[in-house]
């Protein structure tokens, strides 16, 4: 059977992803479809899977209007991705534009503030934060000294900043946090800004030289409307990043649910909390779209 090239290339592609979209049908669509019945239900393991009577709304009604916990959690997180969303963003485009000028030790630099995404989030993270009950190297012994210990604090402690008083070892102790997780958290957006920018023509510079603007001038019509497709993305990105961290409270708290067996109420929680982010996306998204510059012919 004679088949046309632009149709075997088409068979090629669904070819490719075929068992792609098994395993997304399997793993995690089928998944989310009883996560949205259990949400319904008050489940229980039971024998021949996952069993419970239909309670209706029951579950998210006492999420919306009974658990106090994870009201006060949930506008914790709110507040926390509020402030630091757009610190992450402006750390990462000024990172980004620095990385993308020419001198010596680029390419160290460079992996340097990447290099958080590449060993890991959560363990080593809590590590040098201290908090070595969440990971799990708390009953090891097989770890040095070092994984026992508070860095952070070892490291105020010896430029004899801690000892001043409480309410500024206090105050110092959560500027250093926020501003190591800031940096932590900001490795994929200096990527991304980065190949934003390596990707702003020569002749753009050029013809601004030529105009005599100066390189603020030149940051701000040119580099950043160049740029704020990226911003977006960023952005977008940044906001899903803080939402589902596994070190928020709300998911702490959705994951005391589970632990507890409240799988039902476990669910409708997790519905909800996704509401949320996909409102915020959606809002975000919404009002930054009319700021962005589209190249066009």
């Amino acid at each position: 059977m004679k088949i046309s090239y632009e149709r075997r290339k088409a068979l090629y592609g669904y070819g490719f992803i075929a068992l792609w979209l098994v395993g997304t049908a399997v793993w995690f669509v089928y998944p989310l479809i009883c996560s949205l019945i259990y949400s319904f239900q008050d489940v229980k393991p039971e024998v021949g899977g996952m069993q419970g009577p239909w309670v209706g709304l029951r579950n998210y009604s006492y999420v919306l209007t009974g658990d106090k916990s994870y009201t006060s959690n949930l506008v914790s997180v709110l507040w926390e991705t509020l402030w630091k969303t757009p610190l992450i963003l402006i750390f990462s485009l000024f990172i980004a534009v620095i990385l993308n000028q020419k001198f010596r030790g680029r390419t160290f630099a460079r992996a340097v503030f990447f290099l958080p995404v590449i060993i890991a989030t959560g363990p080593v993270y809590n590590i040098i934060n201290g908090d070595i009950a969440r990971s799990g190297a708390a009953s090891a012994g097989q770890f040095s000294t070092m994984f026992k210990t508070d860095l952070m604090g070892d490291l105020l402690r010896f430029l004899g900043i801690y000892g001043l008083s409480a309410n500024m070892e206090t105050m110092i102790s959560t500027v250093s946090t926020s501003i190591f997780g800031i940096v932590w958290n900001a490795g994929i957006q200096i990527l991304i800004f980065l190949a934003a920018l390596q990707n702003i023509p020569a002749s753009a510079r050029e013809a601004a030289q030529l105009e005599g603007a100066t390189g603020w001038e030149f940051f701000w019509k040119i580099t950043l409307p160049l740029v704020s497709p990226m911003v977006l993305a960023c952005l977008i990105f940044t906001v899903i990043d803080s939402f589902t961290s596994p070190d928020n409270l709300v998911m702490q708290r959705i994951s005391e649910m589970r632990t507890d067996m409240q799988y039902g109420y476990a669910a409708a929680m997790i519905w909800v909390y996704f509401g949320i982010v996909l409102a915020a996306v959606g809002l975000i998204t919404f009002i930054m779209s009319r700021y962005i510059y589209y190249e066009t012919d």
